[in-house]
């Protein structure tokens, strides 16, 4: 696929915005085409989320660039903008979860969890996601690198497919953060596991008895009915004993960790769940 064709897709979601509040967009895309192995909508929406916050963090008539280049194996993708900027102490975090930052006089919505989604996307596609600013006031710049595709043959693509060793685990994910649960089963599915998502809790337990999960990644404050509620009654079915539950919750407190753990959680992870962490937990229940 297109570089192009990603961040076109990603400006036609954005650009309401942008002219809604009455920003300059500057766009300078690279020279040649760019080809990448990529999966078209997660990428496009990584960049859409890039451009909305240097929409929403830049005051009114204020200036946004987006530009693309080949610097070697990788293209590079820069969202920049001379709107709030970023406070030094900040910039280390800006791509963990619920973190928001910024210094505009007007009010911000949303739950901080954009940069985190873009993050995890970008490294789902074998890339980097980079923060730039000298300070409140200053402007910022993301930067994002993604590796350029490389041919492969028909012979090569089909050894590279082949799986040696145990079936991957059957996982559920569950979430009402839907980009939090598509991004987590994207990245799980393509190392290899068969995924199954749901949103609330009665999807949950009707997708667990039809799919038999192996292991379950269960958001504990789900809305009308907790993720503990759900562990329990599957708990009780004669298939349920022996799935491995993981908690994912905002919370880090241990009062937190021992109610997911008595409830009937095997593992506790905060989010955003790092996804090496739960393929260790799922290596494990595989053996």
């Amino acid at each position: 696929m297109k570089l192009s064709d990603v961040l076109h897709e990603a400006l036609e979601v954005s650009r309401p915005l942008i002219e809604e509040r009455g920003h300059v967009l500057t766009v300078a895309e690279a020279p040649d085409v760019i080809h990448l192995h990529a999966d078209r909508v997660r990428l496009a929406q990584a960049i859409t989320n890039l451009i909305n916050n240097a929409a929403k963090y830049t005051d009114g008539g204020g200036r946004i660039w987006l530009s693309s280049e080949r610097q070697g194996d990788s293209a590079v993708i820069s969202v920049r903008d001379n709107g709030a900027g970023i406070a030094p102490e900040m910039l280390p975090r800006v791509f963990e979860m619920f973190v928001q930052v910024g210094d505009s006089l007007e009010p911000r919505r949303g739950l901080g969890v954009g940069l985190t989604l873009v993050k995890r996307i970008v490294e789902l596609h074998g890339g980097t996601v980079e923060a730039r600013s000298d300070g409140n006031g200053c402007g910022s710049e993301f930067i994002v690198r993604i590796p350029v595709a490389v041919a492969v043959s028909r012979r090569g693509r089909a050894r590279s497919n082949g799986r040696p060793g145990a079936a991957a685990p059957r996982i559920l994910v569950v979430d009402d953060n839907r980009d939090l649960a598509n991004s987590l089963a994207m990245a799980l599915s393509s190392r290899g596991s068969e995924v199954r998502v749901a949103y609330d809790a009665p999807e949950a337990l009707e997708i667990a008895e039809q799919f038999r999960p192996q292991v379950v990644a269960l958001d504990v404050s789900l809305p009308a009915m907790s993720g503990m509620d759900v562990v329990r009654q599957i708990r009780r079915q004669p298939w349920g004993g022996k799935i491995v539950f993981v908690a994912a919750t905002g919370w880090s407190e241990d009062t937190a960790r021992e109610r997911a753990l008595e409830a009937g959680f095997d593992h506790f992870l905060v989010k955003p769940i790092e996804v090496e962490q739960l393929q260790r937990l799922v290596a494990g229940s595989a053996q």
